[in-house]
């Protein structure tokens, strides 16, 4: 008869080859150009790794970096316009898509504080033509909505929202408009632009002007950004930088969707005012730690971007990438490169 150790010798055995084989399996699935990008050699510098980028069907990448004591480091790769074979430029202006959240987040912080608004009033308050259209209208608080705890659908994944693109001419909130609520309000967690749409025209209706006035009033002039607009109509379309879907043939920054258009710069300066509390007093900064984040991606058609701190080298890195596809994998490239990004500044802070 077997003794004890030598049946867990044998079980000890038999997990590794179960793991082992439930390793291959997961490999088999995971497209190959992401296991590339994670283990080739890390470059010895950011614009190798830029550089490196394109190989994985990135038509132009841009990153900015600011490290604590040193200049600003501005990178670049591929092109700005790839039909007329303009070089990506560092300073182009990109669709930051969801990162003007981080921005949203603010204006709703700084009317809080200033009891302008209440975090704890429910969106019936401010739009009582909504109950009966939105489910728990009158149980979902301006805080839900910040944390994305309210459990409206959200209207991007509503199937006639990309039918109708680009509406230009509807009110996508009716794309969230007469559904069943994902779940009970600050029952759950669930990501959805409809959330910040609310909280942009709740800006708008405390305020009196638009989203992007008091963006200007409360946090652009006071950091001195420039390059930071609130829609393709503000800005000369030659300066945009060009975005491009995998399988799709055409330039995707014609498509005026009303988002945020900013440098990477802007973007970055933001970012560590944010972080580091220039741009938050202390009591805006209690209100703000308790709702929301200090990072933030951001994903368009033919637009994808990352905008984060990273405290224990004190240094922003901002990339953008003017390439999506439909399964998503350009999105996990640039969490993979924008990692290595970060491996490569550790690594020369050493």
């Amino acid at each position: 008869m077997k003794n004890s150790n030598q049946k867990t010798s044998k079980g000890k055995q038999i997990f590794r080859i179960v793991l082992l084989v439930g390793t291959v399996v997961s490999l088999w699935f995971v497209p190959w150009i992401l296991v590339k990008a994670w283990l080739l050699p890390l470059p010895d510098s950011v614009q190798e790794q830029v550089d490196q980028s394109l190989s994985y069907g990135f038509d132009g990448v841009i990153v900015y970096v600011d490290e604590a004591g040193k200049p600003p480091a501005f990178y670049a790769s591929g092109y700005h316009n790839k039909a007329l074979k303009i070089p990506a430029n560092p300073k182009a202006l990109f669709k930051i898509a969801s990162i003007s959240k981080l921005y949203v987040a603010v204006a709703i912080t700084k009317l809080a504080n200033n009891n302008r608004l209440s975090l704890d009033k429910t969106l019936d308050h401010y739009f009582p033509e909504l109950v009966g259209r939105i489910e728990n209208a009158e149980k979902i608080s301006l805080r839900m909505l910040v944390q994305h705890r309210s459990g409206i659908p959200n209207f991007t994944d509503n199937p006639d929202f990309w039918k109708n693109q680009p509406n230009t001419t509807i009110d996508v909130l009716k794309y969230a408009l007469d559904l069943p609520a994902d779940f009970e309000p600050n029952k759950d967690y669930g990501y959805s632009n409809t959330n910040y749409l609310l909280l942009s025209r709740i800006i708008e209706q405390v305020t009196g002007g638009s989203r992007q006035d008091y963006f200007k009033k409360e946090i652009l002039i006071p950091l001195g950004l420039k390059n930071t607009f609130g829609s393709l109509d503000d800005v000369n379309l030659d300066d945009v930088m060009s975005g491009y879907y995998i399988g799709i043939e055409k330039d995707f920054k014609n498509e005026n969707q009303g988002m945020m258009i900013a440098t990477a710069e802007d973007v970055g300066i933001f970012l560590r005012a944010l972080n580091d509390g220039t741009l938050l007093n202390k009591d805006e900064m209690k209100i703000y730690a308790s709702i929301y984040e200090f990072n933030h991606g951001g994903l368009a058609p033919g637009y994808q971007s990352m905008a984060e701190y990273h405290k224990d080298i004190d240094a922003v890195v901002i990339q953008f990438m003017s390439t999506t596809d439909f399964e998503g994998y350009q999105w996990n490239l640039l969490e993979i490169t924008h990692t290595r990004v970060v491996k490569i500044l550790r690594k020369l802070k050493q």
